[in-house]
């Protein structure tokens, strides 16, 4: 079944626009795919930088590329040739004396934004971003693949990553999870960062997994590893990188009260998180202690990743018991604020309408696994994952 990724007309008006664009993703998350697609409908070339018959082709990067300016020529794998990016701005600028300014590149990286600008300083003014997330709700929610389980629900189960959700069966997906995280424990982390021990790092993601939503304490965890402090943020640090977990950072705009300063924590990927904690099936994740941050995280991504640019995403808590779950801030500084309940009869707690009171958002939202959109007082509505998520991915940037 093929899934149609909303990033694509994105994807293509940013080619349109700049001779350089960086899609960013962890592995397996469908950018090779993507780009290919466009390698078929516009003639590009596209060269896998872990081949070595691809590297043998640029062992003179400017003499071979040179010849193809006239072409979209797509590298995947990128962060594996730093190199290339000076070599690149060169060839970008003489194709813009000879008028040429759309897409020249198609750059393909599994590692974060942060660590590509470090190497990718050079292109300044000549490269965009976007980031490729797993699947989401919206790109699923037509694309059911079993009649007997909601498409949400599943996507929930075994997380976004195209080889998961598409398993013939809940057993495949788990088995491929499995595997995704060895291989990414074992060969594709230690490319990014100094040597560490599977086990160790397994360990830490397997922590974190177990504290999903939780604030970050960087303390708590260096102890349960057996590491120091310093140590234990790298880890976070890699993983953040790898785009693999989140911090989502605390709201903390003075409102003359004291707010919570440690970002939460999320493993991104909800497949993933019941991956680690060893959740293989539906039953078993209703059952499980993990569920409702589970539930909680997997909004989370799916609001985000729709958001339109410029919308950052944060959490509000402060000492006295004031607690929203994720505050959209619009560029225009116009907040929605979002509870999120694993509840089809949710009830909103007093900490949310005191919070509330505290930020006054334009729109309240109780989000919760039901079907239908409802007022529940106080200008709050419960509402679905997906039908937020529509209307979030019709606001224009």
């Amino acid at each position: 079944m093929m899934i149609k990724r909303r990033i694509l007309p994105i994807l293509k008006q940013r080619l349109r626009e700049t001779p350089a664009v960086v899609l960013l993703g962890p592995r397996q998350v469908g950018k090779t795919t993507l780009a290919l697609s466009l390698e078929k409908k516009d003639r590009a070339i596209y060269l896998d930088l872990e081949s070595e018959q691809d590297l043998a082709k640029l062992s003179e990067p400017e003499l071979y590329l040179a010849g193809h300016l006239e072409q979209l020529v797509i590298l995947d794998e990128i962060h594996r040739t730093p190199g290339l990016f000076p070599v690149l701005r060169g060839l970008i600028d003489r194709a813009r004396r000879k008028g040429k300014r759309d897409g020249l590149y198609l750059l393909l990286g599994s590692a974060s934004l942060d660590l590509l600008k470090q190497s990718g300083e050079t292109l300044a003014g000549r490269v965009s971003y976007l980031e490729l997330s797993p699947f989401d709700v919206l790109e699923t929610s037509t694309n059911e693949k079993k009649a007997s389980v909601d498409s949400k629900d599943r996507l929930w189960l075994l997380g976004g990553f195209p080889e998961s959700y598409l398993a013939s069966d809940d057993a495949v997906s788990f088995r491929w999870r499995q595997d995704f995280i060895r291989t990414y424990l074992e060969r594709d982390i230690p490319q990014f960062g100094p040597r560490i021990a599977a086990e160790t790092l397994r360990r830490f993601w397997t922590m974190l997994a177990h504290g999903q939503g939780g604030l970050l304490n960087i303390a708590q965890l260096a102890r349960s590893l057996g590491v120091d402090a310093k140590t234990a943020a790298s880890y976070i640090d890699l993983l953040v990188d790898l785009l693999l977990v989140r911090r989502l950072p605390p709201w903390r705009t003075n409102v003359g009260k004291r707010l919570v300063k440690s970002p939460k924590v999320y493993v991104r990927d909800s497949g993933l998180v019941h991956s680690l904690l060893g959740i293989s099936d539906r039953e078993a994740l209703l059952s499980h202690p993990v569920a409702g941050a589970s539930w909680e995280g997997f909004v989370v991504e799916n609001l985000l990743a729709v958001s339109p640019d410029g919308v950052d995403g944060y959490f509000y808590r402060s000492s006295g018991g004031a607690e929203i779950d994720l505050v959209l801030n619009f560029p225009e500084g116009r907040l929605w604020a979002i509870e999120i309940k694993r509840s089809l009869a949710p009830q909103v707690e007093r900490g949310f309408h005191s919070a509330c009171k505290d930020l006054d958002p334009a729109r309240r939202f109780v989000v919760y696994p039901g079907d239908e959109t409802y007022p529940l007082g106080d200008d709050i509505q419960a509402i679905s994952l997906p039908s937020l998520a529509h209307q979030l991915s019709k606001i224009k940037s």
